[in-house]
């Protein structure tokens, strides 16, 4: 137990902090789902503001009951990734990227992209050592000599 309690300690905050994000995106959707996804500047905010909630979700399950824990943890590291090129890519620029608005911040360029990225960038290398942890289960074949019996 003790030798896997870092890992569980990990996999609480992953997974309480998305879903807390997901149930969110659809609870306050003005401020933190469809609203906030249009003035970032994504296409089809209506769509993809709850399919990213429901991602959120759903891989945030996934990972605190540890089921699926690696799948799940793959489908959060393309929500984060996203959010990291929408939000953050354009304060590290300091200009707005293709549609994506440029946030207010306090700073700009590399100081500025770590100040308000570094939640993101925390919650990015925990997807990734879940990952690690737990590999896939999606699509994975069972070998021939296994019966679904067994």
């Amino acid at each position: 137990m003790r030798r896997n309690l870092p890992m569980i300690l990990v996999r609480v905050i992953v997974g309480v902090v998305f879903l807390t994000e997901g149930a969110l995106k659809f609870l306050f959707p003005q401020e933190l789902g469809v609203g906030r996804f249009a003035a970032i500047g994504l296409p089809y905010p209506h769509f993809l503001a709850p399919l990213a909630g429901g991602a959120e979700l759903l891989g945030g399950v996934a990972v605190l009951l540890n089921v699926y824990a690696g799948d799940g943890a793959l489908l959060l590291l393309v929500v984060i990734g996203t959010a990291l090129a929408t939000t953050k890519l354009p304060v590290l620029l300091g200009r707005p990227v293709g549609p994506f608005a440029l946030m207010k911040a306090h700073l700009y360029g590399w100081l500025g992209f770590l100040h308000e990225a570094r939640t993101d960038l925390a919650m990015l290398f925990c997807l990734v050592a879940i990952l690690i942890d737990s590999g896939l289960h999606v699509g994975r074949r069972r070998p021939w000599y296994q019966s679904k019996g067994r």
